[in-house]
């Protein structure tokens, strides 16, 4: 037994889309969003690190490349489905945990386990590379969204994966580099020319009051 299974499965994440069943004028796989936000996580982590936080960047990188791994067993669920309620969303958690346990101990060799234990777990933890982790993973998903919103489709699904990307985002809000985030970044994004900026200003002004 090699690594031989895990290595080859990285092909599977290619061909896993986002958003499932919406019609997009740009397709996104799970293997780009991976490296997406492992790229924003490292700017998040950055932040923090001229903040004066101390950040674990192994422990950042592997939480950010390996975030949705686990999607390879089951692929990428609607977000309205997979948060339609807490009891749906930790049953979802459970079978991936159970699938990636499963894997680990059949395809990845008794010397790697321990670290791929670490690494295919839950990220999204309440130290500070797993919140940097958690507010990552939306900063993605709301340009995902903003992107099929600024070239007009007309699906209203992505205002909502805008508004619950936004609305998760400003759970941390006490985040040093949610904070630039939020008034440094958002404002440059929502100063682009397209024809339902007003609409999308409003809603974004709307929840950052709802979040003070």
């Amino acid at each position: 037994m090699g690594m031989n299974q895990f290595l080859q499965s990285l092909s599977d994440l290619e061909t896993i889309d986002r958003a499932p069943g919406y019609f997009k004028f740009e397709q996104h796989s799970v293997a780009a969003h991976s490296f997406k936000v492992a790229e924003v996580a490292q700017f998040l982590g950055d932040v923090e690190e001229g903040a004066g936080n101390q950040v674990n960047w192994r422990l950042l990188y592997e939480k950010s490349l390996n975030h949705d791994y686990t999607e390879r067993f089951i692929g990428d669920i609607k977000t309205p489905v997979k948060y339609a309620t807490p009891q749906l969303r930790q049953m979802l958690a459970d079978v991936e945990s159970s699938l990636t346990a499963n894997f680990i101990e059949n395809e990845i060799p008794k010397q790697f386990q321990a670290a791929y234990t670490r690494r295919l777990g839950e990220g999204k933890d309440d130290t500070l590379e797993g919140q940097i982790l958690s507010v990552a993973d939306k900063v993605d998903l709301l340009y995902e969204s903003f992107g099929e919103i600024q070239k007009g489709n007309p699906e209203p699904v992505f205002t909502e994966i805008y508004r619950e990307s936004l609305t998760t985002i400003l759970k941390f809000k006490q985040m040093a580099c949610v904070h630039y985030f939020l008034t440094e970044v958002l404002p440059e994004m929502l100063a682009a020319d397209f024809s339902d900026r007003q609409k999308l200003a409003t809603l974004t002004d709307n929840l950052l009051k709802q979040g003070d």
